[in-house]
This record gives structure tokens, sequence and C-alpha cells, in this order.
């Protein structure tokens, strides 16, 4: 899971000018979200899951000009 620094947030909110109920609600509104944030692993998980779909659709389509090719010979010949 990500780490959310609030008080680092709370204090950029502040610098930029929010007032404190402004700041404190984009943090509360951040925090809430932050679970659906990605993480290094979640990425790595889904590039392998992604290569092994690729893969799969290659081997498929290599399948299929096999069997047009073999449906072309023998109607060609």
């Amino acid at each position: 899971m990500a780490v959310f620094d609030t008080h680092k947030a709370y204090t950029a909110f502040k610098e930029a000018g929010f007032t404190d109920a402004q700041a404190q609600a984009l943090i509360d509104q951040a925090r809430d979200g932050s679970d659906a944030l990605a993480t290094k692993a979640d990425l790595l998980e889904l590039e392998q899951r992604m290569t092994i779909r690729l893969g799969a659709m290659l081997f498929a389509v290599a399948g299929l000009q096999v069997v047009i090719i073999g449906i072309l010979l023998a109607f060609f010949t």
C-alpha cells in the first residue's frame, strides 16, 4: 500500500493559500482515495499478466495462419 504524507500535503496546501478547512478537506479526500493507488508490485503483476496474454494471442494468431495457409494450399492444389 502506498504511503500518503498528510502533514506534507497539508503544509503544501497551506503555503499555496488554502484555508485550514480547504486543506483538511483535500487531505481527507486524498486519504480516502489512497487505497486505490497502484504500487510497484501492482504494476509488475499487471505487466506479467499482460505479457502472458500477449503471448497467448500471438500463439493463437500463428495457429490461425497455419490453418488459413492449409486451407489455401488445399484449395489451390
